[in-house]
């Protein structure tokens, strides 16, 4: 039986966006209150907002608030300021694709049709921004049922980054598939990866999964490849941030790593993700940017300094896993098989466009 989560990292309130600031997690909860677009980009700059589904729907009650604070009378220099102010929100994170298709649908509606008046436009704003919000939960759910079929019982699974409720609109990807998992009473275990340099597995993944009773191990990331060869790993389950054409993954830097491993050990490796997370106008990875981030997060944890003063460092947030090392793809659509260029671009509705 599927059972909500009790984890909420987005809450709308009429006019104005709260958020569980996600960097001071788990010692405590503290929220982000955001009354602006910009108060928005700030937020999902800072990480206080994190994960491809979150971000989008951040995004789209960016646009809201902006929207609402917006005093112009006048609905085509309404649009035209409005969307300028999509553009700051579209540049705070270059890499997840899930920001842009928010956007893209929140300018396609003020496109859409001639609207009567400002006012109009805004309501209609506000219920595009709650539609993306609610069907991202119930995309998850999906997710976890289609990928719940791929795991066997009492499967001991390795997970990387944060894919549950902290980083969607609730339930999660492939912490949702692992979700489904232990409400169908599979018996399933968890080997959850730190995640350096943010610690998001070490962070918020055992957080979450310790908040719903599934049994969590922590372990560094250097420990994955010694857990595989003793045969203490049967799959191995992470999200996405961009999906290729071609099936090539962009996600939380070191995912290439763990899916070389995988291929080694002779372990499925799934992905999952919701269609919108597809980019099927990306030919390959190769064209995906890369978010380099602050060399600070990998010289200091929790803000001590760990490395000589100093020292050069380098923090690209993501990197790319070339889709002949994913085993399966799971979606809302159902689980996704190679040839990955014809398949994909199938359930992406076919030539599907952002």
């Amino acid at each position: 039986m599927e059972r909500p989560s009790s984890i909420r990292a987005i809450s709308w309130e009429r006019d104005r966006l709260v958020l569980l600031d996600q960097r001071v997690l788990p010692h405590r909860k503290r929220y982000f209150l955001c009354r602006s677009g910009e108060d928005v980009a700030r937020a999902i700059r800072a990480l206080v907002i994190r994960g491809a589904p979150a971000i989008g729907i951040a995004a789209a009650f960016g646009v809201v608030l902006d929207a609402l604070r917006i005093q112009e009378p006048e609905l085509d220099r309404f649009l035209l300021i409005l969307e300028r102010r999509m553009g700051r929100i579209e540049a705070a994170r270059p890499t997840a694709v899930n920001l842009r298709w928010a956007l893209n649908r929140m300018s396609s509606l003020c496109r859409s049709r001639h609207w009567k008046s400002v006012a109009e436009l805004r309501e209609a704003l506000s219920g595009e921004a709650l539609r993306i919000f609610r069907e991202d939960v119930d995309t998850n759910r999906r997710i976890g049922r289609a990928g719940s079929a791929l795991i066997r019982r009492r499967a001991r699974i390795l997970t990387y980054c944060n894919t549950g409720s902290l980083a969607t609109g609730g339930y999660g990807t492939a912490a949702g598939v692992i979700r489904a998992c232990w409400e169908q009473g599979k018996g399933i275990e968890v080997l959850a990866c730190e995640t350096r340099p943010y610690l998001q597995g070490a962070r918020l993944t055992t957080w979450e999964l310790m908040q719903e009773g599934i049994p969590v191990t922590l372990i560094t990331d250097n420990m994955a490849a010694h857990f595989m060869a003793e045969g203490r790993v049967d799959v191995v389950l992470v999200g996405a941030d961009r999906v290729a054409a071609n099936g090539d993954v962009a996600n939380k830097i070191g995912t290439y790593g763990l899916a070389v491993l995988a291929k080694k050990h002779r372990i499925p490796f799934y992905v999952a993700i919701p269609v919108s997370s597809l980019d099927v106008s990306c030919p390959s990875g190769r064209e995906i940017p890369i978010e380099y981030r602050d060399p600070r997060e990998v010289t200091r944890i929790a803000g001590a300094r760990i490395a000589p003063r100093g020292c050069k460092a380098l923090y690209p947030a993501f990197d790319v896993t070339p889709h002949e090392l994913v085993t399966a793809f799971v979606t809302e659509k159902g689980v996704v098989k190679p040839p990955y260029r014809r398949n994909l671009n199938k359930i992406a509705g076919g030539g599907h466009r952002r």
